[in-house]
């Protein structure tokens, strides 16, 4: 019997194990395909890779190298642990022995991520001289790095705010930029993967202003998209190698479903999460705990320490790691990771990415991450090397967990979903647009990078007086520097600071857009496991006081949304049904919270008084019909309270079609709305002018409201529960919710068992 086997009979003959396991599945050892590139490495490099443990090129390395050897832009796609840094690596390091003065751009999606790069490529021992530049480089050696360095590790927004806005600065490094290498472009989708996307047309530009015209190669995980999302983030044409010839040790995967508390309520998932740790910790399983929120996964090391009160030897070598922490803090975590003294780590998405992390032995997911792409990336950080290792999915209560742990087949055997970016945004392409002329007035070539909305969004621009306009020029109106202003990781542009109100001491940052439900006055803030209670919010100064509590309960915001459709863009019908697709204007107002007790009990409600925000974007709508309400009978709750449910699974099963978080969307029903005149369901994306989502809703509209049907019919609960129809980020605290109404509505828009009613 394998360890992991001999640890999962362990883990079920414990007081604590009530049939969690719901499904397992072993995958086996997966032997290595080599290959040989079409032509031999330069002298030298062979002896090199040796030394540094290479023997062999995989199928995929040797076909990047082949197609960048061509002057191809490359998208490698291949799991995590498969030698993907070589893959651009080895073709940049060649041209570099032949052309002393060949330069390369390495761009990360995290700083952590370049400084485990960095070290990767200082073991290959080529004679060629590489650094980071990015927000924790010394300013002191920001220059020499310019000037000297021929590989510079950076990430998009270093790139955006440093680089391309002193491009006089980096006029020789440009001149000579053979090659930009895009590392885990997966990640770049929605809002990040839409400013990346004009970030690089920027950088584009200005190499043609200099005389380059750099090649790229670029990196990701399994998506269903590949070649789109690379060609549609550099607007260039792209040869995707998918092939992996990578080995893998044997992984069993683990479907864990907690069980019933009572009829409508689970056992914490949470819980369940912490007591894996625990376990995998005590048996020295090096272990990863994956959380979808920074709350859940510092909720996961605090109840690790309580859980292990007696075992402080094992308690102690237990950290959390998310963002929001300070630099030296996460390099700290890193280096105790990296160097083995640590069991188990929680942490959000922030360690999804191939950093090297050195040998797990296991992955535990808090819930199911969002995407299928994400649950197999986060699988893959442990295993790393031949041998066996452990993923376990715990399902939560939401409907796509849900889906998923009952559909294990579904799960293993369908597509990976889409990754996601809007070229058309012209709130994103205007702020962008303004930082290209800052760099360089703007010119009607320029629609070459930035597409058929250039036109119309520098027309606006010039109306604003953003832009002037001069001898067919468009020249940056203001003084200022508007890369600095421009957030391309979010829709908010600042941040809000947290801070200790007895000593002064920052704990943490938070984006502004989402400090009204983080840190309201008397929200519950957690910081390394520990409490704190927000004592003020200054919203002109962007500081929250907090202090430590030793009260155990958490918030929930209770917020209040009205929708205003602005355009209509397109109609189609489905039945009596009117689906819509525009643009809208959405209005959140928090209004008050409510403390809950760690089992989910209110013991408290306290109204707030904070300012309404607005926001434009883009949002896909359905309407009840009154045939379908009369059919049905339903009184004025039923239909409020039918809607308000169907609205809840739709917002959580549509990232099943596209590459988002439910957290990336947002939903408002109403049983009248003025722009319909009919009970009205709205789905929208929840960013400032829509980043594509609602959008692939309208597309996908049938096949979503099926699945949405079936994850609440299939539910065992007789009135509604977290499972199917309740949410966590409802604003109206789950009232009204009706499941046998939500059925019955999208049974009749779908002509679900019609036939079946046929005599």
């Amino acid at each position: 019997m394998g360890e992991i086997a001999g640890f999962l009979e362990h883990v079920q003959r414990q007081p604590e194990y009530r049939g969690q396991i719901v499904y397992r599945r072993e995958l086996p050892l997966k032997p290595a395909s080599f290959g040989t590139p079409e032509h031999s490495l330069l002298d030298g490099t062979r002896e090199r890779l040796a030394r540094a443990g290479i023997e062999n090129l995989y199928i995929h390395q040797a076909k990047a190298l082949d197609l960048a050897r061509q002057g191809k832009n490359v998208l490698v796609v291949s799991g995590t642990a498969s030698g993907k840094s070589l893959c651009y690596n080895l073709p940049v390091l060649e041209e570099m022995l032949t052309n002393k003065k060949a330069k390369a751009l390495y761009l990360f999606p995290t700083k952590a991520l370049a400084q485990d790069q960095l070290r990767a490529l200082g073991e290959l021992d080529f004679p060629v001289e590489a650094a980071t530049y990015d927000g924790d480089t010394p300013r002191e050696a920001r220059g020499r790095t310019r000037r000297q360095a021929s590989i510079i590790l950076s990430n998009p927004d270093m790139l955006h705010r440093a680089i391309l806005p002193l491009h006089k600065h980096w006029a020789a490094f440009l001149l000579n930029l053979k090659y930009v290498v895009v590392d885990e472009v997966h990640v770049l989708r929605g809002i990040f993967g839409s400013n990346v996307a004009q970030v690089l047309r920027r950088l584009r530009r200005l190499c043609h202003y200099y005389g380059s015209h750099p090649q790229f190669i670029m990196t990701s995980a399994t998506i269903a998209n590949p070649r789109e999302l690379a060609e549609r983030l550099t607007g260039l044409g792209v040869e995707v190698v998918a092939e992996d010839g990578a080995p893998r040790g044997q992984k069993t995967w683990v479907f864990w479903n907690p069980p019933f508390v009572d009829e409508t309520k689970t056992k914490s998932i949470t819980w369940e999460t912490t007591w894996l740790l625990g376990e995998l910790s005590k048996d020295y399983f090096r272990t990863i705990a994956f959380s979808k929120s920074r709350k859940l996964a510092e909720l996961v090391l605090n109840y690790s320490r309580r859980h292990l009160n007696n075992r402080p030897d094992i308690a102690g070598r237990i950290a959390s790691y998310r963002a929001g922490y300070l630099p030296r803090q996460r390099r700290e975590i890193e280096r105790r990771l990296f160097a083995g003294k640590l069991l188990g780590v929680s942490t959000t998405n922030a360690l999804e990415l191939g950093i090297d992390v050195g040998a797990l032995d296991a992955t535990i997911m808090n819930g199911f991450p969002g995407t299928i792409s994400s649950a197999w990336q986060q699988a893959g950080r442990a295993g790393r090397t031949v041998g066996e290792s452990l993923a376990v999915l715990i399902s939560g209560d939401d409907p796509l967990d849900q889906y998923y742990i009952n559909h294990p087949e579904y799960f293993f055997g369908r597509n990976f979903e889409e990754a996601i970016i809007d070229l058309d945004n012209q709130k994103i392409l205007a702020k962008h647009l303004r930082c290209a002329a800052y760099e360089r007035p703007l010119s009607v070539e320029d629609r070459y990078y930035f597409g058929e909305s250039f036109e119309i969004t520098v027309s606006s621009l010039t109306q604003t007086g953003d832009l002037k306009e001069r001898k067919g020029r468009w020249f940056i109106a203001q003084t200022g520097f508007p890369a600095q202003e421009v957030n391309i990781r979010s829709a908010s542009q600042s941040t809000y600071d947290i801070v200790e109100e007895s000593t002064g001491q920052l704990l943490g940052t938070t984006e502004a857009n989402r400090a009204f439900f983080e840190i309201h006055p008397g929200a519950v803030y957690l910081h390394q496991g520990e409490p704190y209670v927000v004592r003020s919010l200054n919203i002109h100064d962007r500081v929250a006081l907090v202090e430590k509590s030793a009260k155990e309960y958490y918030t929930e915001p209770r917020e209040e949304i009205d929708i205003q459709v602005l355009k209509e863009y397109e109609t189609r019908k489905l039945g009596l049904t009117k689906l819509g697709f525009g643009q809208v204007e959405v209005t959140t107002h928090v209004v008050a919270f409510q403390r809950k007790s760690l089992d989910g009990r209110v013991v408290g409600t306290e109204e707030l008084d904070l300012p309404l925000v607005r926001f434009q974007t883009e949002a896909v709508w359905y309407t009840v019909s009154d045939e379908i309400i009369g059919k049905l009978k339903l009184d004025e709750r039923e239909l409020a309270g039918g809607i308000h449910a169907a609205e809840h699974a739709g917002i959580a099963i549509l990232p099943m079609f596209a590459m988002c978080d439910r957290w990336d969307i947002g939903g408002i029903s109403t049983p009248l709305h003025p722009h319909t005149g009919k009970a009205t369901v709205f789905i929208y994306d929840g960013f400032e002018g829509g980043i594509g989502i609602a959008r692939r809703g309208l597309l996908v509209a049938e096949e979503h409201l099926k699945r949405t049907l079936e994850v609440i019919a299939r539910c065992p609960c007789k009135d509604g529960c977290p499972s199917c129809i309740q949410s966590p980020k409802c604003g109206n605290w789950n009232e009204p919710l009706d499941k046998k109404a939500a059925i019955g509505i999208l049974r009749e828009i779908l002509k679900v068992g019609q036939k079946a009613k046929r005599p």
